[in-house]
């Protein structure tokens, strides 16, 4: 008999952003895949386990994950932020479409999480406050030109573009040559956001001006959030300034 599995996010860092429901499938759940620092996260019971892999192993995470669950363990794999975005899901569901037919009889319960640009943009105002897309600016499983042209597209369109995945050790260039694509299409004044570790004890959270930007400032852990043309930043004198994008724009 087939057991259960959980694709489960941690949110952001801060236990108090995790979902009671997300807290009820960690209570249910006696094995757990996920990166090891995501796993860690969590405080487990004598009588759960903890299978933790390397960040970038996530099909092999899941293969191992459904066949615990299709053994009839009730099974939880762990992503941070929100399992759906950049995350634990897609490979999950890639492992079922493409594995043994057993795979497809395990009860999946996906449950949602406040991902990175979420928190982030809380910390900051409301710059998600109108249209905006969400881009990877890894290549690991596209092709660079497939990022290019897409951020393009975005700049043109207006949107306020959330960029995960900016930057890493192999990848030390990228943010900067995506800043100066959009510089091409955007104003320079453009708030520019860098949000490190929302909500937790480290954060870091940096307003930038697009033409300033210092990719720099941005790990694997950062989540950039690049305003559109009609973004805003509210100044308060003596206190943090506000960053939105108005509801309204006019045709």
């Amino acid at each position: 008999m087939s057991g259960r599995l959980y694709v489960i996010g941690t949110g952001p860092g801060n236990p108090e952003q995790m979902t009671p429901e997300t807290c009820r499938a960690v209570s249910d759940a006696t094995e757990f895949f996920g990166y090891g620092p995501y796993v860690d996260r969590l405080e487990l019971r004598p009588d759960q386990h903890c299978h933790a892999s390397d960040n970038r192993e996530e099909l092999s995470r899941a293969a191992a994950a459904l066949q615990a669950a299709s053994a009839g363990a009730v099974v939880c794999v762990v992503s941070g932020g929100d399992p759906g975005v950049f995350a634990m899901a897609a490979a999950v569901c890639e492992a079922i479409d493409t594995g043994p037919v057993q795979w497809r009889e395990v009860e999946l319960v996906i449950l949602p999480g406040i991902t990175a640009m979420l928190a982030v943009a809380a910390r900051v105002g409301a710059p998600l406050g109108h249209d905006f897309c969400t881009i990877s600016l890894s290549d690991n499983l596209k092709p660079w030109e497939i990022v290019e042209r897409r951020l393009e597209a975005a700049a043109r369109g207006g949107f306020v573009i959330a960029l995960y995945n900016p930057t890493s050790k192999a990848r030390p260039w990228q943010l900067a040559k995506a800043f100066e694509l959009l510089q091409t299409h955007l104003p320079a004044t453009t708030p520019v956001i860098f949000g490190r570790a929302a909500g937790r004890p480290d954060e870091r959270i940096v307003v930038q001006e697009l033409q300033n930007a210092d990719a720099g400032l941005a790990d694997m852990a950062t989540c950039v959030i690049i305003g559109s043309p009609a973004t805003k930043i509210v100044a308060r004198p003596g206190m943090q300034d506000i960053v939105y994008t108005p509801r309204f724009i006019a045709g």
